[in-house]
């Protein structure tokens, strides 16, 4: 349903600390918190854990595979899901185990 995950993603009061930790956490070098999103590795449009801080990373806005890239990969994911083309457990999986080669994984990019 589109506007659902507005409803349930956790504010940035939550996850800023989330994003500090996990900054440290990672060994992330660059430690300026705009630098990052934090993000869902199972993402919110394939039923992932809101407030799980196991389901929570910070994921860098630069380099080759970024928040944004990563972004484009769950959108098509979803969308086969809703399509039918795949199982949303397939997908959750895919995402889950590698997001870079989810698409490939699931024979849909």
């Amino acid at each position: 349903m589109s506007g659902w995950t507005a409803t349930v993603r956790p504010p940035t009061s939550y996850t800023n600390p989330l994003t500090a930790q996990g900054i440290i956490d990672y060994g992330y070098s660059d430690t300026t918190m705009s630098d990052y999103e934090e993000d869902h590795l199972v993402p919110l449009e394939l039923s992932g854990a809101p407030r799980d801080p196991g389901n929570l990373w910070p994921e860098p806005h630069y380099g080759t595979k970024t928040a944004y890239t990563k972004d484009g990969t769950e959108t098509k994911l979803k969308n086969a899901v809703c399509n039918g083309t795949i199982t949303l457990s397939a997908a959750r999986s895919a995402i889950k185990n590698n997001w870079t080669t989810a698409l490939q994984v699931t024979g849909i990019g």
